[in-house]
């Protein structure tokens, strides 16, 4: 059995929040700079990067002979978003479904678990923008509701 500590893993995903949000890979910076020389409107040409941090994504791995030691996991990633949050001076935008209150540390993630085999952990991140569901709606319509239905709503 593989024992890993939930400091390790707070300090791990304090830092993913932390460089996704801050670094760009050199491959997006060259996408950049071609596409800057095509683009041809000047508002195209000098629109700032989204400052948008969004909700944190994960989706986690973990080997049916990993013991985490301290903290859950969930509670470890959750205090690592905290830390990687506040630490990194990152917006904090989530707000709880019920009373739009936001939690001013952008938790609780959401966190997608596969158990695997082995001994590993591996912890993905992203940093899901929530410019599309901003102003998003959605309904449930009867099937005898058709495409009128979907046209009113």
């Amino acid at each position: 059995m593989k024992k890993i500590s939930s400091e390790k893993i707070i300090e791990a995903v304090k830092q993913l929040c932390i460089e996704a949000n801050l670094y760009l890979g050199s491959d997006v910076i060259n996408s950049f700079e071609e596409n800057l020389k095509l683009e041809k409107s000047d508002a195209g040409k000098n629109i700032p990067i989204c400052q948008d941090t969004g909700m944190a994504v994960f989706f986690v791995e973990v080997g049916q002979a990993v013991a985490i030691e301290g903290d859950t996991l969930t509670e470890a990633i959750n205090e690592g978003v905290r830390r990687g949050y506040t630490d990194g001076y990152l917006r904090k935008s989530v707000v709880s479904p019920i009373d739009r209150i936001n939690t001013k540390d952008n938790t609780p993630a959401v966190i997608h678990y596969e158990m695997v085999k082995g001994d590993k952990l591996k912890i993905e991140f992203a940093a899901k923008g929530f410019g599309r569901e901003n102003m998003s709606k959605m309904k449930m319509l009867k099937p005898s509701d058709g495409v009128d239905g979907i046209k009113k709503f």
